[in-house]
């Protein structure tokens, strides 16, 4: 009467297409998909004011192509070099004082702080306004 000896079959070729299809499709829409988030800058605080009389280094950071060590210009690509040279001589115990402007994106800014560090100096401050 009943033969259960009969292998049913499974066709998953279906299955495999669609799925292939959305991976394509998710493949294809991921890159387009941007989140950008806002982020405000406290002011800071203005209890605490460096006193400018102690020898330190001031760098300004403008623009990729507007840097300045001790009002002295370079730009972005000799930053190393030209702190290098200029703070060879100095006691890595002196004040970093960064004044950096708010456009700069986040790596440059993590670039040339991590410049200042591996050469040693790790009093570091932020200058607010």
């Amino acid at each position: 009467m009943n033969d259960f000896d009969e292998k049913p079959e499974l066709n998953i070729t279906p299955l495999v297409d669609i799925m292939l299809v959305l991976l394509a499709v998710l493949m294809v829409a991921t890159p387009m998909v941007s989140y950008e988030e806002k982020v405000n800058i406290p002011e800071g605080s203005k209890t605490h004011a460096i006193d400018a009389k102690k020898k330190s280094i001031k760098i300004s950071v403008l623009s990729k192509d507007k840097i300045f060590i001790n009002n002295i210009p370079t730009n972005f690509k000799d930053f190393a070099d030209s702190f290098v040279n200029q703070a060879k001589d100095l006691d890595k115990q002196v004040s970093i004082m960064f004044s950096i402007s708010k456009n700069l994106a986040y790596g440059d800014v993590v670039y040339i702080i991590t410049t200042v560090t591996k050469n040693g100096f790790s009093n570091i401050s932020l200058v607010t306004k």
